[in-house]
């Protein structure tokens, strides 16, 4: 499902970038834009972890720098069927992870100092399995993808500003275009909304699955419930200035609190993940866990 949720992404950036494209400047800026949006697609499949990690001066380690994080990792890569990913630290106050990578062979995990400050080894094990289990569901190429969509569209609403503010639009695209200025108004004030909104159909589902996956893995959901909310509140006091289309691919939005309304959201309220984890808990100490997972 996930893959061809990210194909449909990808189809419709291309188709996104070619009308806004004839929006600014005719068949010309359609053919330029469909060029633009084919390189960003491919550039996002093969590349887009590589650049989300250099976006955050994520600097790799070896066994020997994070033992306690290899330790974990390879009980739990071992549990869930997943090779070794890479490993990452971010020098940061802020306590926060994220995955990424275009599939398991090709992954990492990438975790903060200050996270490696706050968090217990038992809670940081919970984290680490709600990051592995984005990779084995598949959701950090989805996640990327969706992050290269969601700046595209916030650059398309900037290009668009400037040529309605400055009047850069050629002319032959205005006679073809009926809405003409109207139209590119229209687009700066929707495309922020499409972007968070793509973010929000996305994130708020995976975020719950690999809650229950990872609670699952380790058999102990609630070492994940309370590192959320330690990590909640550590982003409050030392929240990370980063741009909001890769805000999603957190364990937790890094962005100091909800500046917008709960609607565009890209995380479920953190209350709502730690009930579900106690009932997960709940669930899991009546029965026998199964073995782990697809």
């Amino acid at each position: 499902m996930n893959n061809f949720k990210t194909g449909l992404l990808m189809l419709g950036l291309i188709i996104l970038f070619v009308i806004v494209g004839g929006m600014i400047a005719g068949r010309e800026g359609m053919v330029w834009a469909f060029t633009i949006a084919l390189t960003m697609n491919l550039v996002a499949f093969w590349f887009s972890d590589k650049i989300v990690l250099m976006m955050y001066g994520a600097k790799e380690v070896k066994e020997h720098e994070q033992p306690e994080i290899f330790s974990i990792l390879r009980e739990l890569t071992q549990k869930m069927s997943l090779p070794m990913p890479k490993v990452y630290i971010i020098e940061t106050p802020t306590p926060n992870a994220f995955a990424t990578g275009r599939n398991p062979a090709h992954s990492a995990v990438a975790v903060t100092t200050g996270i490696l400050n706050l968090l217990t080894e038992r809670e940081l094990r919970g984290v680490l399995a709600h990051e592995l289990s984005h990779i084995k569901n598949r959701d950090t190429l989805i996640s990327v993808i969706a992050a290269t969509i969601a700046g595209a569209i916030f650059t398309l609403a900037r290009m668009a500003q400037w040529a309605l503010i400055f009047g850069r639009a050629r002319r032959d695209s205005r006679d073809s275009n009926p809405l003409g200025g109207i139209g590119m108004l229209l687009l700066i004030l929707i495309a922020p909304i499409a972007a968070l909104i793509i973010q929000l159909a996305i994130s708020r589902s995976r975020e719950y699955e690999a809650d229950r996956s990872a609670g699952i893995a380790t058999n102990d959901p609630l070492s994940l419930a309370e590192a959320l909310k330690k990590i909640s509140y550590g982003v409050q006091r030392y929240p990370l200035n980063t741009h909001p289309t890769t805000a999603h691919m957190f364990i937790i939005n890094p962005l100091k609190a909800e500046t917008l309304l709960t609607l565009f959201s890209t995380h479920p309220p953190v209350e709502q993940r730690v009930r579900k984890l106690e009932e997960l808990n709940s669930e899991l100490r009546g029965y026998k866990i199964p073995q782990i997972i697809r």
